[in-house]
């Protein structure tokens, strides 16, 4: 067991990191449809708990595991009765809350937290009626380890104000008041600060949870075996974490949820949360979502982090399942036969929340109503069965509570994207069916769709404002920008365009449609290593699926894959009313050609106004040197926030200007350090990003952009490339066939490698910052590249713009190598004046001479060349 402050020390001088947490865990419930509350669904719930204990993780200390815990309904006739032996009298139910608290040992940080607590319930209007200290089994057997990191539990309890007068809105005062509690105690800077963690503060429910066993959770707290402990539900789960220290703030259930999976795109989802704060408005919360701020915090694990969305959702007026429906939506992009009215529904909750992609079962509950949801790829089992006496019992897998098969009235398994609900009010078991048509037919979804959305396809230009210089390429006229007189190839050299690019690269994709095939092996130098030239994306790597986290396959699973992409502002999301929401662009797919960039700089006259498109110009003065960067990055910043504080809600990212004395930022730099600004200035919601740049070339470099933020991508140079090299490819391809089938292999390439790391669409994969830097320092990838795990030290920002300066150079310079051709590369085989590799001709001649002559001292020559690279 491990304290804040030594889980600190060890992330930054360590390989530990919390971004590296990772569940694989045993969910389940059982709840009576009706919602007849006994103790035997408390008991029945832990012995289901009981029953995942395989599930669950013990250590080397066969008595520490990684958490366990139980979500039930308020116990009503426990608490009165306790608190009434303390001489407090609890108002009806309904009308009053509990707050289950971890506490820090020491009494003074302990005291300074329940000060602050109570100071937050009196600020808030409400009544507090008393403190109780939740009974615990100390005599238990429990590893030394957790015992010594055991918080002080206690309940608070908190009565409804004057101006309070139904549940859901002393359920939102008590939402607020645990989150500016908690904002406080945590601003206080106490030694101990860490150690307060509130895991339900409710009028509905709580959660008795730790650092327990599953068999130790009902023994541990008394409460739970007390026969007054009735509920007509109870959620439990059982936690295996890997490469992550145990917490007792980790376990589950949390306040909403309980989740078995893995979210694989918190990072972005996160980020977009937070980019939300500055431009949220709720008509239910009003001005208490000003003091609900952060929403989460950098650092929590995915669950918790999901959990924090969910239940601001549900605070805002959504109803539980529908906010699950908007967070983690089935596959409806290519789901041909589905209803149109729940296509539209979650055509319109697209643009305004991204999904939570990963694979996952989640089961949630507001006390009011339990159900369960699959990930769209169905990638975590759930089973569940109903018998005769109206219980549901559900979990990770099938005979979690032994029920005689002749009281079971039917089972089954939760199905990929599907949803089921128990009402408990209502006493009814909702299926997928019925619940999502209810949820689609409840507004006109189809009406608001075609009235808001505009597809970027559907939008007509005339011919004559198509892009000039593609149209002289494709008359066959030498391509020179018409501002500039810049060659094709001048350009390309700048770029960092190779001999190899064209020919490994960029003509198989655009002949075939597709990548072209290669060997896994690489024996040339990292990036940060190499003595050549090398694109900034070169030094990100992509992150793939590990330890419990299975990859999609995108081809046989192509229908739950999706490359859509909305560009320009989201509407707002707690809007529940959407009284006059914004109009959404949405692209089919994320690449961009020369006719949809003519479209979205003139997108103000197709959509009257309501799209305006601004050019950032990435470029800067040769003559600023390298020096230069930093201040260009910031003046792009502001230049963007002015951008869309005047109303332009489309900025276009662009290096386009590039000329003898004007050197481009590399556009990932750009892109990431506009994005990353926007974000932190509450602005990145209300203005889409599209990259308009010369760099970028191969599948990994849209994928980099993509991760970085940017909803699309025109990468006008190899455009220009393939039109001016199209008469040279096999097939007798026209200009616009080769540029077809190059967006095309992009988009499988795209698909290819979202689904490595179990991402299905491409709006989780936008932002999710799925990579990991090899090379650049942290310094850097703390201001430009914000979150991005860094584990080797390498070169900084003036660094990459030597890297960029010395290609522009290279290639406005007059150099007779590069007068008629480009730089020949060798990253994918040995050439002269190409990149260094392990296998050299000269070494391989002398391993082969060796053997062949079985001679000693040519091996010895051999493994001199070897050992001496």
């Amino acid at each position: 067991m491990t304290t804040a402050a030594e889980i600190k020390h060890l992330s930054d001088h360590g390989l530990y990191s919390t971004e590296q947490e990772h569940d694989a865990c045993g969910v389940g419930f059982v709840a009576h449809i009706r919602g007849e509350k006994s103790h035997a669904i408390v008991k029945n719930a832990l012995k289901i708990l009981e029953n995942l204990d395989h599930r669950g993780a013990v250590g080397a200390d066969k008595l520490m595991g990684d958490g366990a815990g139980i979500l039930i309904q308020l116990p009503d006739a426990l608490y009165r009765e306790e608190m009434l032996a303390q001489g407090v009298t609890l108002p009806a139910p309904g009308e009053y809350g509990v707050g289950m608290i971890f506490l820090p040992k020491e009494h003074a940080s302990r005291l300074a937290c329940e000060q602050e607590m109570e100071r937050a319930i009196k600020a808030e209007g409400q009544v507090l009626l008393g403190w109780r200290d939740v009974p615990v089994n100390r005599d238990m057997p429990m590893s030394p380890t957790v015992r010594e990191k055991e918080p002080i539990l206690r309940q608070v309890f908190i009565g409804r104000g004057a101006d309070v007068i139904v549940q859901d809105a002393l359920e939102r005062k008590l939402y607020v008041i645990r989150k500016t509690a908690s904002a406080h105690i945590q601003a206080l800077k106490l030694k101990h600060s860490k150690e307060y963690y509130v895991p339900s503060m409710s009028s509905r429910t709580v959660v008795y949870k730790g650092l327990l066993l599953a068999d130790q959770v009902g023994v541990y707290f008394k409460d739970l075996e007390d026969e007054r402990c009735v509920s007509a539900l109870g959620l439990v789960h059982q936690r295996f974490s890997t490469n992550t220290f145990p917490e007792w703030p980790l376990a589950h259930p949390y306040r909403y949820v309980a989740h078995n999976g893995e979210i694989n795109t918190v990072k972005g989802n996160y980020n977009w949360m937070k980019a939300r704060e500055g431009v949220m408005s709720s008509p239910v919360l009003g001005p208490d979502l000003q003091k609900l701020y952060p929403i989460s915090f950098a650092g929590q694990s995915d669950t918790a982090t999901f959990d924090n969305c969910l239940e601001l959702l549900t605070m805002a007026g959504y109803p539980i399942s529908q906010a699950v429906m908007m967070m983690i939506p089935e596959p409806w992009e290519q789901h041909a036969t589905m209803d149109p009215r729940r296509r539209a529904f979650y055509e319109y909750h697209a643009a305004m929340l991204e999904p939570w992609d990963g694979p996952a079962s989640i089961v949630f509950t507001d006390g009011r109503q339990i159900g369960a949801t699959l990930d769209r790829n169905g990638l975590r089992p759930s089973r569940y069965c109903i018998t005769d006496d109206d219980l549901v019992i559900m979990g990770s897998e099938s005979g979690v509570l032994p029920v005689p098969e002749n009281k079971i009235v039917r089972k089954w398994r939760l199905q990929p994207g599907k949803m089921f609900l128990i009402d408990l009010e209502q006493g009814r078991m909702i299926d997928d069916e019925e619940l999502k048509s209810n949820l689609a037919n409840s507004k006109p979804y189809k009406q608001r769709i075609e009235n808001l959305r505009i597809k970027l396809d559907d939008v007509s230009i005339a011919e004559k404002r198509k892009d000039s210089a593609f149209a002289a390429v494709v008359a066959g006229v030498e391509p020179k920008r018409i501002s500039d007189q810049v060659s094709l190839r001048v350009r390309q050299q700048a770029f960092g365009f190779t001999q190899e690019d064209l020919k490994f690269l960029i003509a198989p994709m655009a002949t075939a449609g597709e990548e072209a095939i290669g060997s896994m092996g690489n024996d040339s130098p990292l990036a940060v290593l190499s003595d050549k030239n090398k694109p900034l994306y070169n030094y990100f790597k992509q992150l793939f699926a590990q330890v419990t986290n299975p990859p999609i396959d995108p081809i046989r699973e192509a229908i739950v894959m999706s490359l859509v992409s909305f560009i320009g502002p989201k509407p707002n999301l707690l809007d529940i009313n959407q009284v006059n929401p914004p109009m959404r662009l949405e692209v089919s797919q994320p690449v961009l050609d020369f006719e949809d960039m003519a479209k979205l700089r003139d997108i103000e006259a197709h959509t009257h106004g309501k799209f305006r498109s601004y050019t950032l110009d990435i470029t800067y003065p040769l003559a600023w040197g390298h020096e230069g960067v930093e201040a260009k990055l910031a003046s792009l910043c502001a230049e963007a926030v002015d951008a869309i504080k005047s109303g332009k809600n489309i900025l276009i990212i662009s290096d386009r200007h590039i000329n003898a004395t004007q050197v481009a930022i590399p556009a990932l730099l750009a892109l990431s350090a506009i994005h990353q600004h926007l974000v932190i200035a509450g602005l990145r919601t209300t203005a889409g990003l599209v990259v308009e740049t010369g760099t970028a070339r191969e599948v990994h470099h849209f994928a980099v952009l993509a991760g970085y933020g940017a909803e699309a991508v025109h990468p006008y140079l190899a455009m220009e490339t393939l039109a001016n090299i199209h008469k040279d490819l096999p097939g007798d391809l026209s200009a616009d066939k080769a540029i077809y089938n190059y967006v095309k292999a992009v988009g499988k390439g795209l698909s290819k490698i979202m689904s490595k790391m179990g991402v299905s669409t491409y709006m989780s994969y936008c932002g999710a910052q799925l990579f990991e830097a090899i090379g650049l320092s942290t310094v850097t990838v703390a201001k430009y590249f914000t979150g991005t795990p860094s584990r080797v030290e390498g070169i900084g920002v003036f660094e990459i713009a030597q890297e960029a300066i010395r290609m522009h150079k290279a290639a406005f310079g007059d150099s007779p190598v590069l007068a008629n051709a480009l730089e020949t590369g060798g990253e994918y085989a040995w050439r002269v004046r190409g990149e260094e590799h392990m296998w050299t001709p000269d070494a391989i001649a002398k391993l082969q001479h060796s053997t062949r002559a079985n001679n000693w001292n040519t091996y010895k020559e051999y493994a001199q060349i070897i050992n001496d690279q």
